[in-house]
């Protein structure tokens, strides 16, 4: 690997994912960011910067005070895109004109070569948000990429399913023009299918540590559950079911399929629930006798909501719950094939697994979750649990920042990074 060198900022900067990558690439922090103090004590355990500290809030940060830099880098805050939120876009007063405080730093320091943003998948939903991103970064001297380029760890056979959206920028006059000729970044010039592999059957379990503390281990009620829906699904026979069981839905004791059906506002609900009540009604019926006399047994009517649902989502690819990926979730008890996690997120959702050595099921640790993100094995932990995985939720994957900035900085002339601003 050619070995660069060259200084960067680190906007909105988390935990330092983006540090991570690009000190393994040879870069030297100039100046980070962050307005969540518990990140920035995380941050300042692994990391430094020219600054000495981690900058707060960005909307304080004059950028004629920050040096000389090479590449910026900025995880903008993802709130005004994502699902979860009213998806205001940059019409969002308070967090989408953040994007505007990063081409506010890049007006004053033109010295600066690349430009490398994340944000989540849904950015890119709306053409009215990439166009802004377009114009703001072609009117400041930049290729950028022609597309969203989408990509999730999983494409480089990271078991996670993690969809974000990455735009990378390189100013105009430092490209090599006999690769970069028509004004963008074209994702075949990225050549990132030499790094592109699938996940392979059981990868989940490649990030996975020995000797885990039993403090991750599942409460008696919990492993009773899992316990309980594995017994339904081996009596029941759903191996290829496609839709989430509810407990609510059944019917239970009722004869009267009319009066069920009444009795949960068939007549007013959309399709999809139609077929949902139905589907439910239907299985009910046909293991009635299994079904009641599992009811009575796990006392499962008078358990809490998300015990009286569950998801398998295996096929007929695993055949005991010990081999699935498990969640315990608002939406139920969810059972996927172990290829690779669902996406971490920002609120604690902690996949689940079969410990053999413990034979108890356990959640995933938070250094399992970092090795998800790919983060360093040395890589230093504080606060408690559910802040670190809240924090890692919130973060990049460093592998796949790694390969995508290598990918851009090889677009370069030869020896961009020869004059770094000392």
């Amino acid at each position: 690997m050619k070995p660069y060198h060259f200084k960067f900022v680190d906007l909105f900067a988390g935990i330092g994912g983006f540090h991570q990558a690009m000190r393994y690439l040879g870069g030297e922090c100039v100046m980070a960011s962050e307005i969540n103090k518990e990140c920035v004590e995380t941050y300042l355990l692994n990391f430094t910067t020219d600054e000495g500290n981690v900058r707060g809030d960005v909307n304080d940060i004059q950028p004629e005070t920050i040096d000389p830099f090479d590449v910026l880098c900025a995880g903008f805050p993802c709130q005004p895109f994502s699902k979860a939120g009213a998806q205001k876009g940059f019409k969002d007063e308070k967090r989408g004109n953040l994007f505007y405080k990063i081409m506010d730093i890049l007006d004053v320091h033109h010295e600066v070569k690349f430009v490398i943003l994340e944000n989540v998948r849904n950015l890119a939903d709306k053409t009215e948000n990439w166009d802004v991103i377009t114009k703001e970064l072609m009117q400041r001297n930049f290729y950028i990429t022609e597309k969203p380029i989408i990509l999730s760890p999983s494409d480089f056979g990271i078991p996670q399913i993690r969809e974000r959206v990455y735009i990378l920028g390189i100013r105009k006059d430092i490209r090599n023009e006999d690769i970069l000729k028509n004004g963008y970044i074209h994702l075949e010039d990225l050549n990132l299918k030499k790094y592109m592999s699938k996940c392979r059957p059981e990868a989940a379990w490649t990030i996975l540590e020995k000797n885990v503390d039993d403090e991750y281990i599942l409460s008696d009620e919990q492993e009773l559950m899992i316990q309980a829906w594995d017994e339904f699904r081996v009596n029941v026979g759903i191996k290829t079911i496609g839709f989430p069981i509810w407990i609510d839905s059944f019917g239970v004791g009722e004869d009267d399929t009319e009066k069920v059906y009444s009795q949960q506002g068939y007549e007013d609900v959309p399709g999809w629930k139609k077929n949902f009540l139905r589907h439910n009604r239907e299985l009910y019926l046909n293991n009635r006798i299994f079904i009641d006399e599992w009811i009575n047994e796990y006392d499962m009517l008078n358990r809490i909501k998300l015990y009286k649902k569950f998801e398998w989502n295996c096929g007929e690819d695993v055949t005991n719950m010990h081999e699935a990926l498990l969640q315990i979730r608002q939406s139920g008890i969810r059972a996927k094939r172990p290829n690779f996690y669902p996406s971490l997120v920002a609120m604690v959702n902690t996949p689940i697994i079969w410990d053999e050595d413990k034979r108890h099921y356990r959640k995933i640790t938070p250094r399992e979750a970092a090795n998800l993100q790919n983060f360093h094995k040395r890589y230093k932990f504080t606060g408690q649990d559910k802040t670190i995985y809240r924090q890692l939720g919130n973060s990049v994957n460093v592998r796949v920042l790694k390969i995508l900035s290598r990918s851009l900085f090889s677009l370069g002339i030869e020896g961009w990074d020869s004059d770094n601003n000392d």
